[in-house]
């Protein structure tokens, strides 16, 4: 017969072997309970150089984070690379949106596009209360978007602050601008001043043709044009990062679709045949003595017109769609508009016919 004591310890055995078999169990039906609240998956693409990225990361999402804490899974995606690009355009593609609505922020909610600081300020609430009431959401089954996830980032997890844009940089921003809008004014003003003047002259009034120094600014300032374009179309080529300065995000700029002409050819490209057109035209002007020596005057200036109207177009894009400006693009503008106004009077001399000539 057992004793007291063995009595006393298989019960106290008894009695921890139930208390450890309750906590356990205990747990794994806890466990349950938690996995079962919904939750939201969604992700965001940003740049690190765009403003309206910056304000969605640092007033918007906070708060929205806050509110719905653990039912709210939102990775960030970092667009910093051609790739990058050209991946989101793809994703763009796949979910119906052409090249020119897609931007950064660009905010994905199965499959719901989010784009812009407007959208997302929005609809993004509504959207997660939406899908937390019919049992959560994950993220849309897209094979490019699921080659895209593992390089994200938990917002939970993300220091802001190391990728936002510093006061140095707005500062740029601000003074590219700023650059930006003083050059569409000289090329839109300079654009009227030609106009007037070849309309002056099919009344019979030219200019007096440029000579000297006037006239040998032309190539000069052709080849300093040219060495911009082909710096330009380097870094379009190559993919590399661009040399921007104290001015400007021209790597922005570069890496947009409209770097590239028609999706295919490089703009750094066609500037570059622009001003090497310029100067063949230049010299054959001063060294031949043929029929088109003597139209290659106007033809020059009538590259020189297309160069500052394709140039006020890109300037505009910048301004408006790219929201970023490149410095090498801005010289280029100035330099061709340059181009444009000295040689004018070729073109008024060639139409100025004098009643003798008639």
């Amino acid at each position: 017969m057992l004793n007291r004591d063995e009595i006393m310890r298989k019960a106290l055995m008894l009695l921890i072997t139930l208390l450890l078999v309750f906590s356990v169990s205990s747990s794994v039906k806890a466990a349950p309970v938690q996995s079962e609240q919904p939750v939201v998956h969604a992700v965001l693409f940003f740049s690190s150089g765009c403003p309206y990225c910056n304000e969605v990361l640092t007033s918007t999402l906070p708060p929205i984070q806050d509110q719905y804490q653990s039912q709210l899974s939102l990775v960030l995606i970092e667009v910093a690379t051609l790739q990058d690009i050209n991946n989101l355009f793809a994703l763009g593609d796949v979910l119906g949106l052409t090249k020119e609505q897609v931007a950064v922020p660009f905010l994905l909610v199965d499959r719901t596009p989010l784009v812009g600081v407007d959208e997302i300020n929005h609809q993004f609430s509504s959207l997660i209360d939406k899908y937390l009431s019919s049992g959560g959401l994950e993220y849309p089954d897209i094979p490019l978007l699921n080659e895209m996830l593992p390089k994200g980032i938990a917002f939970t997890s993300y220091d802001l602050y190391l990728h936002l844009v510093s006061p140095a940089k707005t500062v740029s921003q601000t003074i590219g601008t700023a650059l930006a809008w003083g050059v569409m004014a000289i090329m839109i003003i300079a654009l009227i001043l030609a106009v007037a003047m070849v309309a002056r002259a099919f009344q019979g009034k030219s200019l007096t043709e440029v000579k000297g120094w006037l006239d040998w600014a032309i190539p000069i300032f052709a080849v300093i044009g040219l060495g911009a374009a082909i710096y330009l179309t380097y870094v379009e080529v190559t993919h590399t990062n661009a040399i921007c300065g104290p001015v400007g995000d021209c790597n922005a700029v570069q890496s947009s679709p409209y770097a590239k002409l028609f999706g295919l050819i490089p703009i750094g490209i066609v500037g570059a045949l622009g001003y090497i057109a310029i100067l063949v035209t230049w010299i054959w002007r001063r060294e031949r003595r043929d029929a088109f020596s003597k139209v290659s005057g106007p033809i020059m200036f009538a590259m020189a017109l297309f160069g500052t109207l394709f140039s006020i177009y890109l300037t505009y894009l910048e301004l408006f769609v790219i929201h970023a400006v490149c410095i090498w693009c801005l010289s280029s503008a100035v330099i061709i508009t340059a181009l444009m106004l000295l040689s004018l009077p070729f073109v008024t001399k060639w139409l100025a016919i004098s009643d003798d000539e008639e």
